[in-house]
């Protein structure tokens, strides 16, 4: 009997010790559906904006980091989503998937559609425009002024040294970007900048130069260059490139100057006042088409892929001069009487936009 008395104390604690134990599973248990459904909860629901937002991942960041930044910035509703965010990041492994870059983050949003923008790397891609007829300058101009591009060129570096920076060494710039509608991440450097407009030039004169028509006065693709910055000048009317290419390659067929305006403009360089006068087209320099035979020595432009292809397909005919009408388009003349005709009736006797 005593034996039995001994025992009795002994069960009855264990037996408190484990409702205990059941009692406190039962509560972690509870617990952790709350934080479950609560994490669901904030997982799914909308971001802390009232308006779009640019959000930017350093590169190198981690992303305890990431979120401390972005709570700081009041992308997250409440602080738990980037406490939900950040677990849910490290449980399916994404945390260190996360790219850099600078993302738009809208406010229909959630933190699970937030990570996985992250995570796709779809950075806001920025625009910046070349126009086809800029010369290099205000196109490199352009590019010095964009906010999101990263300026690693010095201020001060010649033509040469930009084009060894390029890849390019020995060769003018001029004319050797494609004008064209670019977009970019933030953060692209200038020189990758540069490189990409350039390489998109070499490509469209590869392929037009391909299928170009047979027995033009090119000595090489960079001649056919030249004159598709001559043509893209001259163009009012974009219906009329392969006249102005014909009356040009016809002049260089038969050893005629090119005695085109631009040209001369593009030799007085910043000394230009926005008027020709007959010393302009008297004083010699490389680019005096009306002193000097051929093509000038460059491009004179960044001419677009229309010009270019005229420059490989003039049209056929006997014009050799043309001069223009005042409204953007030409007057094409087989002789020089007719030409003088033209010049008279359109012109009122002056030299104007004739060639």
């Amino acid at each position: 009997m005593s034996t039995a008395k001994k025992a009795q104390p002994k069960r009855s604690w264990l037996g408190r010790m484990f409702r205990r134990l059941l009692r406190l599973m039962l509560i972690l248990v509870l617990a952790a559906i709350a934080l479950l459904v609560d994490g669901h909860q904030q997982l799914g629901a909308p971001l802390g904006l009232s308006e779009p937002r640019n959000f930017d991942i350093d590169a190198g960041s981690s992303l305890p980091k990431i979120l401390a930044n972005a709570n700081e910035q009041g992308i997250f509703a409440a602080h738990r989503q980037a406490i939900y965010l950040g677990l849910l990041a490290r449980i399916d492994g994404r945390a260190a998937a996360v790219k850099a870059g600078e993302y738009r983050i809208e406010p229909t949003m959630t933190p699970r559609s937030l990570l996985a923008l992250w995570v796709s790397g779809k950075t806001v891609l920025h625009e910046l425009q070349l126009i086809e007829g800029w010369r290099f300058a205000d196109a490199l101009k352009k590019v010095r002024e964009s906010p999101v591009l990263t300026q690693t060129l010095a201020p001060d570096l010649d033509d040469a040294g930009l084009m060894a920076a390029l890849g390019q060494p020995g060769k003018s710039p001029e004319g050797r970007l494609f004008p064209d509608t670019y977009r970019f991440s933030k953060g692209m450097s200038d020189v990758a900048f540069l490189r990409k407009a350039l390489a998109a030039q070499e490509q469209v004169l590869a392929e037009e130069w391909a299928s170009r028509d047979p027995n033009l006065p090119y000595d090489g693709p960079e001649q056919a260059l030249i004159m598709a910055s001559i043509i893209e000048k001259e163009t009012g009317v974009a219906a009329e490139r392969e006249q102005i290419a014909g009356v040009f390659v016809r002049r260089l067929q038969i050893g005629m100057r090119l005695q085109t305006d631009p040209t001369v403009i593009y030799g007085i360089g910043s000394a230009y006042d926005g008027n020709i006068r007959s010393r302009d087209l008297l004083t010699d320099t490389p680019y005096n088409t009306y002193t000097r035979d051929g093509l000038p020595p460059t491009p004179i432009c960044l001419p677009g892929r229309a010009s270019v292809h005229a420059a490989m397909h003039p049209a056929a005919g006997d014009a050799l001069y043309f001069v223009g009408k005042g409204d953007g388009s030409h007057q094409f003349s087989a002789t020089l009487a007719e030409h003088n005709e033209a010049v008279r009736r359109y012109q009122l006797g002056g030299r104007g936009a004739a060639q």
